[in-house]
């Protein structure tokens, strides 16, 4: 039976995984990233390197976020989340969407020859700091869709 997902549900989904798929559009072509993350509540939050997937979305903020699980074919769970991306520039925000990343463990990857990230801003070469640094950045969702198989 395919049927869809009650709010509390899709809530659940939301907040008990911390892998998704980030889907925006250049205007030309669409793009599927697969992108850790954690849901507050209210924003799902996320967070990369500065480069192609974050020049996309500051030039077209719409954006759409897929979680699921899945047992087997006939088992699935699936939730969609539209919205907008949103760069967090504000520092107190950044110090606690790092915070927070860092209380579920799920560590904010930088390169090989990266600094890691400083969220209290204090550091002896800022300049090569803020270089690597990564974008913080939240959707801010404007509708949730679920949907589920259970056969």
């Amino acid at each position: 039976m395919i049927g869809k997902l009650a709010d509390t549900e899709i809530e659940e989904l939301l907040k008990e995984n911390i892998w998704g798929h980030l889907g925006c559009n250049d205007g030309f072509n669409t793009y599927i990233y697969p992108t850790n993350y954690f849901y507050d509540g209210r924003f799902i939050m996320c967070h990369s390197q500065n480069g192609s997937k974050i020049q996309i979305m500051q030039h077209n903020s719409r954006v759409c976020f897929q979680v699921e699980e899945v047992e087997d074919h006939k088992s699935w769970k699936s939730v969609m989340v539209r919205g907008d991306f949103q760069e967090l520039t504000d520092d107190r925000e950044r110090y606690a969407a790092v915070k927070a990343f860092g209380d579920r463990r799920m560590y904010i990857k930088t390169s090989d020859t990266a600094l890691l990230y400083d969220p209290t801003g204090i550091a002896e070469d800022t300049g090569t700091l803020k270089k690597f640094s990564p974008v913080i950045y939240r959707i801010v969702i404007d509708e949730k869709t679920g949907r589920f198989e259970d056969g």
